[in-house]
């Protein structure tokens, strides 16, 4: 491989590695506020031993998304000097106010979140979790302001092909980021979901239930059931706007090589580069075109008009079947989850085991479509960095590509062993005994709370 396909396989690495735990603190920060409120309104243990535990798998995923972003960001001089050079304008000051607005408010309430229970005010400690909830999703803000600049720029003009800003609001608010922010948030929220329900699952599975299992089962499903119809609005929503603003990466996720009316859902296909067509291709005549232009003989453009600017359609093809098809299976497993805990009249240990294991199984299934709707937004973009206006070649550095691949190599065998650490971790953090989740020094109270 040379050096460029390197350098990109090395950024994907790290990016694929990072977004894995902002997706879960983003939408946990909130969770975490909702357990802490309940248990100030209701003084029942289970939402109390709720927050102790699930606050210890925010700080362990705020530590990796941390440390993992460090990493990424020196990516950008090392790998990619030419981006800063060129885009530096627009992404320096959008990624100083994610660290000055967001990152050192997490950082500043973090602490008492985590050691301040007891010590400081019930009020004080509930507007610590407020506080850390609203930087991540600021974090989020403006780490996706930024990323959706680059899909869809505006707010700019070009002078000796360096950006210089002319309005920072359309800079910011730029006409895909209102949609992105909205999907994101939303698959964190779901990330989050499946994680509750799972490790819940897996803690009636293994008899190491504690008061708070049945809530969080409960909390959940009830967030899966409630999100995955709305994500299927934003998410269409969204598909127009790509349609509008980056139709090739249209093109290349629904396998349209030939501009066509009335295009069909491709439900599995094997797209071929070299021939420009779909192999063994399994579809619904026309719920494309319906779904996207909502018409049924809406015309969709196809791959053949973006020759030489056209991403490579196998990853993007595949990526957004993976990302769909997860949040179908996510849909299936909520509802009936949840219709079975409300007809055992909300008695989690009654769920039969052949539903426990899917929902055990799928406690991460947030991360595999949250990774694949990233790899269809960034490899969609592809050939451009900037999308229309600057490839990703043009800033590409000039490290030899074999010092890339030996970094390359050092990276995922690193990131593979966190990655299984963290899993295990949960795990572990599963099976303790529920005293372990008390502040240091309290008994549990003598009567046991629903």
């Amino acid at each position: 491989m040379d050096a460029l396909v390197l350098a990109r396989l090395q950024f994907a690495a790290n990016i694929s590695f990072h977004i894995l735990f902002p997706t879960i603190t983003i939408a946990l920060g909130w969770v975490l506020l909702f357990f802490r409120w309940r248990w100030l309104r209701t003084h029942q243990t289970a939402w109390l031993l709720a927050y102790r535990f699930w606050t210890k798998i925010f700080a362990l995923s705020f530590a990796l998304g941390v440390v993992s972003g460090l990493v990424m960001s020196f990516q950008f001089g090392t790998n990619w000097p030419g981006f800063m050079e060129r885009v530096g304008n627009i992404a320096g000051p959008l990624l100083g106010y994610e660290v000055l607005t967001a990152f050192f408010l997490e950082a500043t309430f973090l602490g008492v979140m985590l050691f301040g229970h007891g010590r400081v005010s019930e009020r004080m400690h509930l507007l610590a979790t407020f506080l850390v909830a609203f930087g991540t999703t600021m974090s989020a803000f403006w780490i996706l302001a930024l990323n959706s600049w680059m899909q869809t720029p505006a707010g700019f003009r070009l002078e000796d092909g360096v950006f210089h800003v002319t309005s920072w609001m359309q800079v910011i608010f730029n006409p895909s980021f209102p949609y992105r922010l909205a999907h994101v948030l939303l698959a964190s929220a779901l990330t989050v979901a499946f994680l509750l329900a799972g490790v819940a699952a897996w803690q009636l599975l293994r008899g190491t239930t504690n008061r708070s299992t049945a809530k969080v089962l409960r909390t959940g499903l009830t967030m899966g059931a409630l999100l995955v119809p709305l994500q299927v609005l934003v998410g269409d929503l969204h598909g127009l706007n790509t349609l509008e603003h980056q139709p090739a990466k249209v093109a290349a996720m629904e396998g349209v090589w030939q501009t066509e009316a009335g295009a069909p859902l491709l439900l599995f296909a094997v797209p071929d580069e070299a021939t420009r067509s779909n192999h063994l291709e399994i579809g619904i005549p026309k719920l494309a075109s319906l779904i996207l232009t909502h018409d049924l003989n809406g015309t969709l453009r196809g791959l053949d008009e973006f020759q030489g600017a056209h991403p490579p359609v196998k990853p993007v093809f595949y990526g957004f079947r993976v990302m769909v098809g997860t949040g179908v299976l996510m849909g299936v497993v909520a509802f009936v989850g949840l219709g079975l805990l409300w007809r055992r009249r909300w008695a989690a240990d009654a769920l039969p085991r052949w539903l426990l294991w899917p929902i055990a199984g799928m406690a991460f299934s947030g991360w595999v479509a949250t990774l694949a709707g990233w790899y269809v937004t960034e490899i969609g973009r592809q050939p451009f960095i900037v999308h229309g206006l600057l490839r990703t070649a043009d800033v590409a550095s000039a490290v030899p590509a074999p010092h890339i691949a030996l970094t390359l190599a050092l990276y995922c065998t690193l990131y593979l062993g966190l990655l299984v650490a963290y899993v295990a971790v949960v795990r572990h953090l599963a099976e303790k005994p529920e005293a372990s989740l008390l502040p240091a020094g309290r008994s549990l109270p003598s009567r046991a709370f629903a």
